[in-house]
C-alpha cells in the first residue's frame, strides 16, 4: 500500500511539473497579460487534472474518459519532447538577438563632442579647458558670426561640472537604459517554437493513432537452436503478447488477431501475457474468440503484469476454459515429428509479493529436466532471462515492452529490460521480444507497430 501511494504521489508530481512547463512555454511565453493568458492557464490546469482522472476513471468503468484522456497523454508527451529539443536552438536565437541589440545600443551611445554656439567652444566635459574662439571676419556670408557677441572668458572647470551639450541631452545613454533585446522579437520566437511543436506533436500523434488502431504486422523470424533435433527443423510458434483488451479494444480486436494466427497454420501458439486490462465480468466476452485458436500441438498462455491488476486467478480459470493451457511455473513436453521439445512457462515477475498467485519459480518450471532437450521458455518480461539463463534455457519468448510503443520512450525501456524488440541474447540465452498486438494507455504507436510473430525454430 505504501509503495502504491508513493508511486501515485510521484506520478501526480511529475504530471504537475510537465503541465507547468507546457503552460510556461505554450501560454505564458506566447501571450501578453490578459484574458487569453488566463484562459490558457485554466486549460492547462484542466488538462493536468484529466490525466489522473483518466487513470482512475478507466479502472472504475468510466470508459468515456479513455479517448480524450489517453490522446492528451500522447500529445502531452510529444509536446514535452519537442519543446525540450527546441530549447537549444531557441536559446541560441535569443543569444544572437541579445548580442545584436547590445551592439546596436553601443553604437548609438558613442560619446560625441558637440560645439556650443556654432563651434566657438569645445566640450569642457571632455577637454577640461575652454578653447579659444574661432576667428571670424565681418563678411556678409557669416550672419551667425556677426550676430553673435564674442564669447566671454570662462574659467576652466572640472569634467564633473561641465554643462550639457546643446539640445538638453545629458550625455551618452548608458547601456542599461535600454532592454538587451526586443520583447516583440522574443514573443515572435516563442510563438514560432510553440506553433512548430504543436503542429508536429499533433501530426506524430495522428500517425501513431492510425498505426496503433490498424492491423498487426506479421513478422517472421528464424532462430537456430543447437539442441533442436533435425526432425523438428522448421517447427513454428505463432507468438503474440500485449493484446490489452480494455477501454479502447474489444472483441473485434481479438477476432482479428485470432484470424491472423489461424492463417499461419502454426504448430504452437504462445500468448505471452497482458491479455486484458479489466475483469472477466467486463472483458470476458471480448476474450471469447480465443477459443477459436488453431494449432497442431496446442495453444499456451502465461500471465503478464496486467493480469495481476485485473483479477489474475479469475483470468487463469477463464483462459483455461477457452482452451489455452496456462503454464504457471511448469513445463509441457512437445512431441512432434519424432523429436521432443520442452515448452516451459513462468508467472510474471510482478506476482512476487502480490499474494494473488505464486511468484515466478524458475526451478519449478525448469529444474529436473533432460538437459539434452531444447527448452523454450514463455515469460512475459524479457528481464526474466537473467534468471532463466542460469537453467540453460535455449530460447525465451517475451513481450511486455511494446517495442517502446512511442519513440523515444524505447530509450527509457532499455534501462529496465535487456531486450526491447526483436532477437537478442542474455547470458547465452536467446531472447525474442515481440512488440505486442495492442497498446496500453495512449492508442498511439510510433516506431513500434503492433505485431504478431511467427517464430521458426531451425536445427543446426
Amino acid at each position: 500500500m505504501l509503495a502504491m501511494a508513493t508511486f501515485v504521489g510521484f506520478a501526480v508530481l511529475v504530471t504537475a511539473l510537465i503541465h507547468l512547463y507546457l503552460w510556461k512555454r505554450l501560454v505564458r511565453d506566447t501571450t501578453r497579460p490578459g484574458r487569453w493568458r488566463k484562459a490558457g492557464g485554466v486549460a492547462a490546469l484542466l488538462l493536468a487534472l484529466l490525466v489522473p482522472a483518466t487513470m482512475v476513471g478507466t479502472r472504475n468503468g468510466s470508459y468515456w474518459l479513455a479517448w480524450p484522456g489517453y490522446l492528451w497523454l500522447a500529445l502531452m508527451f510529444y509536446l514535452l519532447v519537442l519543446l525540450l529539443v527546441l530549447e537549444v536552438p531557441v536559446a541560441v536565437a535569443k543569444l544572437v538577438l541579445r548580442r545584436r541589440e547590445r551592439a546596436a545600443t553601443g553604437a548609438v551611445g558613442e560619446p560625441a563632442v558637440l560645439p556650443a554656439g556654432g563651434g566657438g567652444r569645445a566640450d569642457t566635459a571632455t577637454t577640461g579647458h575652454v578653447a579659444e574662439p574661432a576667428a571670424t571676419g565681418p563678411t556678409a556670408t557669416s550672419p551667425v558670426a556677426l550676430a553673435e557677441p564674442p564669447a566671454a572668458p570662462v574659467e576652466a572647470e572640472s569634467a564633473g561640472s561641465a554643462e550639457p551639450p546643446v539640445g538638453g541631452d545629458s550625455g551618452p545613454r548608458a547601456a542599461g537604459d535600454r532592454p538587451d533585446h526586443d520583447p516583440s522579437r522574443r514573443l515572435l520566437l516563442a510563438r514560432g517554437a510553440a506553433i512548430f511543436a504543436g503542429l508536429t506533436a499533433a501530426g506524430v500523434t495522428g500517425y501513431g493513432v492510425r498505426t496503433a488502431m490498424g492491423p498487426p504486422r506479421l513478422d517472421r523470424v528464424r532462430i537456430p537452436l543447437a539442441k533442436l533435433p533435425r526432425s523438428m527443423d522448421g517447427l513454428r510458434i505463432a507468438t503474440v503478447s500485449d493484446i490489452h483488451l480494455g477501454p479502447l479494444r474489444g472483441r473485434a480486436h481479438t477476432e482479428r488477431i485470432v484470424a491472423m494466427i489461424n492463417r499461419l497454420d502454426a504448430d504452437l501458439v504462445a500468448v505471452v501475457g497482458d491479455l486484458v486490462d479489466g475483469s472477466v465480468a467486463e472483458l470476458g466476452a471480448a476474450a471469447e474468440p480465443l477459443r477459436d485458436l488453431r494449432s497442431r500441438y496446442g495453444s499456451f498462455f502465461v500471465t503478464g503484469n496486467h493480469e495481476y491488476y485485473s483479477g489474475v486467478e479469475e483470468w487463469v480459470r477463464e483462459v483455461d476454459r477457452l482452451g489455452l493451457r496456462v503454464l504457471q511455473n511448469e513445463r509441457q513436453e512437445i512431441r512432434a515429428r519424432g523429436g521432443v521439445l520442452d515448452l516451459a512457462g513462468v508467472n510474471d515477475v510482478t506476482a512476487a509479493g502480490t499474494g494473488l498467485a505464486a511468484p515466478a519459480d524458475y526451478a519449478a518450471a525448469l529444474g529436473g529436466r533432460d538437459p539434452s532437450r531444447p527448452v523454450v521458455l514463455l515469460a512475459h518480461q524479457p528481464v526474466a532471462a537473467q534468471e532463466a539463463a542460469k537453467f540453460g534455457v535455449d530460447l525465451q519468448l517475451s513481450g511486455h515492452t511494446h517495442g517502446g510503443q512511442m519513440v523515444p520512450f524505447n530509450l527509457l525501456v532499455k534501462l529496465q529490460q535487456p531486450v526491447v524488440s526483436g532477437l537478442g541474447e542474455v547470458d547465452g540465452t536467446k531472447v525474442y521480444v515481440t512488440n505486442g498486438a495492442g497498446f496500453w494507455g495512449p492508442p498511439v504507436r510510433v516506431g513500434a507497430p503492433p505485431q504478431v510473430t511467427l517464430v521458426e525454430l531451425r536445427a543446426p
